[in-house]
């Protein structure tokens, strides 16, 4: 395996990383929970 090679397979590698994070990010099931938390800053105790 030469640089090239590595090279190649860290950015395909970090790009997989990076879709399968948006997925979780922009999952449905995930929305109700993500609210509840953005809210957290804003209650009062």
């Amino acid at each position: 395996m030469d640089v090239t090679t590595l090279r190649i397979l860290a950015t395909l590698v970090s790009f997989a990383t990076f879709i399968a994070i948006a997925a979780w990010a922009y999952a449905r099931g995930n929305r109700e929970r993500f609210d509840a938390d953005a809210r957290i800053p804003f209650q009062q105790d």
